[in-house]
């Protein structure tokens, strides 16, 4: 049986761990070709080792230009194109207004916003015909849960703000961008920001304001990026997906 995503070639940024590791896996479980990148050598060759087959490992730091550069120097040489592109890398640390430092402001866009127009603005010489951009938003930018998350939440706006505009920009190209947008997950990353000990219930404190009741898992995420990327979301661009239970809707 065909799968949906058979024969592509797609790029999964930030693919060692959490949501990106989970949509390079379901990639790869749908056919397709997937070249992930991290910052960590070590846990980006185990993450590449787990998948297996069809997933190829490219170290690599979202925020740095020649990184980038090498990153689809390696694709271009090796396929001659990319099919699917998810902007995943990202991150950002929290702090109120009044504690937000230049330090921290520019980790953050630099990751979040710097990185992932360079990652795309890369791609572009190798992204075919009805390729699919991927960019991962974050419900703070709808809804904030509490004190903190301003400039992390800004910087995903931009994001959202961004695909609007490469949807006009790339008009005629047959080219689709969109944004996923995914509510509390289960991942390293949301784990790493709770008290050690206490993660169950920090995800629990998620969960009571999310209408399903329940943070979301890291393979819910990455099967709704398989849509976005697949021929089934063919006439959708410009969009933003949210998958968050509910958290960010009512």
């Amino acid at each position: 049986m065909t799968t949906s995503l058979e024969g592509k070639i797609a790029v999964v940024t930030g693919g060692s761990s959490g949501i990106g590791r989970a949509i390079a896996a379901e990639f790869v479980a749908e056919g397709a070709r997937v070249y992930l990148t991290g910052r960590r050598k070590a846990e980006l060759d185990a993450v590449v080792a787990e998948i297996g087959p069809g997933a190829y490992g490219v170290r690599t730091d979202a925020s740095d230009l020649s990184g980038i550069e090498a990153l689809f120097r390696t694709v271009g040489e090796r396929e001659g194109r990319v099919d699917v592109l998810v902007a995943n890398a990202g991150g950002g640390s929290g702090a109120p207004l009044g504690a937000i430092t230049e330090e921290q402001y520019a980790s953050t866009f630099d990751t979040n916003v710097k990185g992932v127009l360079f990652t795309v603005q890369g791609a572009l010489p190798l992204l075919s015909g009805d390729a699919s951009v991927i960019l991962i938003g974050s419900s703070t930018t709808v809804k904030v849960d509490g004190p903190g998350f301003s400039v992390y939440a800004a910087s995903k706006a931009a994001v959202r703000s961004l695909a609007r505009s490469w949807a006009i920009d790339l008009r005629g190209r047959g080219i689709r961008v969109n944004v996923l947008t995914p509510g509390p997950t289960r991942t390293p990353g949301l784990l790493g920001l709770a008290e050690e000990g206490a993660e169950e219930a920090f995800l629990g404190s998620f969960a009571a304001r999310i209408p399903l009741g329940r943070v979301a898992e890291p393979k819910e995420i990455a099967t709704s990026a398989v849509f976005l990327a697949s021929g089934a979301s063919s006439f959708v661009n410009g969009a933003e997906l949210f998958v968050d239970g509910g958290h960010a809707q009512v």
